[in-house]
């Protein structure tokens, strides 16, 4: 990690931007990849130096969101079973079901939802396509999840000045807190749809 952070230090603003476009595109089929401290650091260094923290939030974006239409078009032409054998590390049977459960509940919320989940948002692209979901919806989705996502974190490097040990602090503070947030929208959703059932069925 500490490599490949030094090697975007190297980077001229153009060929940063580049990198930090495919290296977000490539999270959608290498979840390991520590994408979110990537885009921090390649944004704070592009702030810093004679580049754009906007352009890097906007070429993150759009590399995730390329990314995942990748990733969406396989789901759609090969199926959850293809999936599974060929990218362990991308699609597996428990976050095919817990994908699967949260779609059937909430429709597209799911998706978005799902995108900041650890452990489900790398299944979300392939499994909508496997599951049928229009690419506009599906890819919409996405992109709003990726927006948010992406411009959060460029907002904190952005605005942490000169201190990068604070960026990686407050990156890791913001993760959980993203994910309990995206839990307790879906908690919520649950309890909307379930009180919306019963009246339903009482009618």
């Amino acid at each position: 990690m500490q490599s490949l952070l030094a090697w975007l230090a190297g980077l001229p603003p153009a060929v940063l931007y580049l990198a930090l476009f495919v290296l977000a595109g490539a999270e959608n089929v290498f979840p390991p990849l520590p994408t979110d401290t990537i885009v921090a650091f390649g944004t704070w260094l592009a702030a810093r130096g004679n580049g754009s923290a906007f352009a890097a939030f906007l070429v993150t974006s759009i590399g995730n969101v390329v990314g995942a239409a990748g990733t969406y078009w396989l789901g759609r032409r090969h199926g959850t079973l293809w999936l599974q054998r060929k990218f362990p590390s991308l699609a597996d049977e428990r976050g095919e079901a817990r994908l699967r459960a949260l779609y059937a509940r909430y429709g597209v919320l799911a998706l978005v939802v799902s995108r900041f989940i650890p452990g489900v948002r790398s299944v979300v692209p392939p499994f909508a396509g496997a599951f049928g979901v229009p690419a506009s919806v599906a890819i919409g989705a996405i992109g709003v999840a990726s927006v948010v996502w992406y411009g959060l974190i460029s907002y904190l490097a952005y605005k942490a000045g000169t201190d990068w040990d604070g960026v990686v602090a407050l990156l890791a503070r913001s993760g959980r807190l993203t994910a309990i947030a995206a839990l307790a929208l879906a908690g919520l959703a649950a309890i909307v749809w379930f009180v919306t059932r019963r009246r339903r069925s009482r009618a």
